[in-house]
């Protein structure tokens, strides 16, 4: 269940960073990289801090394969998909939810306290977004606008809650990715963004 929940949330992040090279005008090896930091990313930071080595995306050939697939195709078909800005937003939505709670379930399932796991299932979320945004040198979204982080974390929370009081995994995982999405695309829809500091 977590391999096919990570090569979804895989595929889905790497079609974003994948986009995010075409917006930069990087060349198709440029695109494929960008595209592998954003969908592998965040894994690789959930296995370092588990002290998991070397990191799962580096020992299974099928995460680098669908990344890499992934990116060559949206290199070529760009063009297309520039008019599906509202899906890739939900599927953007829907990866952060998988990746989110898979990251959740893999850090509980490694032995670690409750709070931990819910700020590493928050981090293997949103760290593949956030070191692509700082290789096209931007500031990162998840520090500057929209809830982000914020969904990502509230998710992990029902994931160790569930596990906590006994209840079955599926469903609780289920909750959590559907909480995840639900508010990621509220925000978007009412344009939430967190509190921002007052001007000088």
């Amino acid at each position: 269940m977590l391999i096919v929940l990570e090569l979804v949330g895989i595929a889905v992040f790497a079609a974003s960073g994948a986009l995010a090279g075409v917006r930069a005008r990087l060349d198709v090896f440029g695109v494929v990289i960008l595209a592998m930091t954003t969908a592998l990313g965040g894994g690789i930071l959930r296995d370092v801090l588990l002290d998991v080595s070397p990191p799962a995306s580096l020992r299974d050939w099928r995460y680098l394969l669908v990344t890499a697939v992934t990116g060559l195709v949206v290199f070529w078909v760009h063009p297309h998909m520039a008019k599906l800005r509202r899906a890739m937003l939900l599927a953007d939505a829907v990866g952060l939810g998988l990746f989110t709670t898979a990251g959740t379930i893999t850090a509980l399932e490694l032995g670690a306290p409750a709070y931990t796991a819910c700020l590493i299932g928050m981090t293997t979320g949103i760290g593949g977004g956030a070191l692509r945004d700082v290789l096209i040198r931007e500031i990162p979204v998840v520090l500057q606008r929209e809830i982000y982080a914020v969904a990502a974390l509230l998710g992990a929370v029902v994931v160790v809650v569930g596990r906590h009081v006994g209840l079955p995994q599926g469903p609780t995982v289920l909750a959590g990715a559907t909480l995840i999405v639900a508010i990621r695309v509220l925000g978007l829809w009412r344009k939430w963004n967190a509190p921002l500091p007052r001007e000088l």
